[in-house]
Parts: C-alpha cells; structure tokens; sequence
C-alpha cells in the first residue's frame, strides 16, 4: 500500500518524479499526499483485495520536455447597449502538453519488486532499471491510455507553494517542494507515440507526446 515512506523511496532525487497517474485523489500520510492503493505492477501474493492494484502510475522526467500548462477560462462575454463588455464567468479549466523524447520503453528489465520503503529489489534497482529514475516506460503509459478513456487524477510536483497556505503557520508553505502539490481530475485529450529506436535484446526508445484537459 502506498504510503509516505513508500513514495520517498520511489524518487531517485529530492523531489517526486513531476507527474503521476491515479485512480483516486489520494490521501494526506504524515503531511504528504499520497494516492491510495498499489503502484502499477505491484504484485503480492497476501494481496487479497485486488481493486487496491494498479492504482498509480509514476511517471519517469527521462528526457521529459517542460510541461506547459494552458488556462480555458469559461466564460460568456457580451457587450451591452452603452458599450461596455459583461462577462458571466464559470470557471478556469487547465490544460497540460508534455512529452518525452527517447523514452525507454519500459522502466525496468523486467517487472520491479519494491519493497513497503520503494525500493526495488528484484531485479536490482541500478542493474536493470531502464528510466533514470525509475518511472514509467512508454509501454506503462500506452497501457494507462489504454485502460483510462475516462477521467482520472493528475497529481503535480512544482512550486506552487500558494496551495499550502497555513493561516497559523504561513511560513510552512515555503518547506513543501519535495511533495505533490497539486491534484487534478483530467482526460487525456491526445496520446502520440513514436518508435525512435530499436534496441538489441534490451529495450526500445520512444517519443512520447501527450495532452490533458480538466474535467
């Protein structure tokens, strides 16, 4: 089950991987947001409620382009009778455009054991891991694609440090760069890829292309 400690130990560096996939919006685990449920691939024989499976997807920043976010503002705007414009404002929606270029086609050689700290342990997490850091391959993220025609939930790592405002506490937001941020419900609009090249025995590198807009 994922947990604070859990997605600690799944970052190579200090911060979170900026992107991750989830089936649910999460839960607050010693200050932390985390999703709920098992990684994507996580198996475990003791598992016995199998709808907590493949309830997450880590994405990998290998060779990830900037992530560029777009604001539709929902709104109906009309002039009136002496000139002046009227807007009657609904909401802001986001939009996300991020790709990948060279993106081993999966993360690790063959599927990752990780223990209850993140860490994977069979195969060796520096031997066979594909992804500098350990996040999902291509093949990982055509399956989400796959398997999510709806809606699920975007979690964000940046500094957008105005989302932990703490009236008591105003300095604390200053301290939260190393956790997700930012969670938001989204589809995938467009998913594009690429085989840029073919490997030898190992893997392939893909180019990866992908559009998201709120719910």
């Amino acid at each position: 089950m994922a947990t604070s400690a859990y997605m600690a130990g799944r970052k190579k560096y200090g911060r979170p991987q900026a992107m991750l996939w989830s089936e649910n919006a999460g839960q607050l685990s010693n200050g932390v947001y985390v999703p709920n449920g098992f990684e994507v691939g996580y198996d475990d024989d003791s598992i016995t409620d199998l709808t907590s499976l493949n309830q997450f997807l880590i994405l990998s920043d290998h060779n990830r382009s900037a992530i560029n976010f777009g604001i539709e503002r929902i709104e109906q705007r009309q002039r009136m009778i002496n000139g002046r414009m009227r807007s009657f404002y609904v909401a802001d929606k986001l939009t996300l455009n991020v790709s990948w270029t060279m993106l081993p086609s999966r993360g690790f050689a063959y599927k990752a054991d990780f223990n209850e700290f993140g860490i994977a342990t069979s195969p060796t997490d520096m031997q066979d891991r594909f992804t500098v850091d350990g996040g999902a391959g291509g093949v990982e993220m055509l399956e989400w694609y796959e398997n999510h025609p709806g809606p699920f939930w975007v979690y964000l790592a940046y500094d957008k440090n105005t989302n932990f405002k703490d009236p008591i506490n105003p300095d604390s937001q200053y301290e939260r760069l190393a956790e997700y941020n930012q969670i938001i419900q989204m589809y995938i609009a467009d998913f594009s890829y690429n085989i840029s090249k073919r490997g030898n025995g190992t893997h392939d590198f893909w180019d990866i292309s992908v559009a998201l807009e709120e719910v």
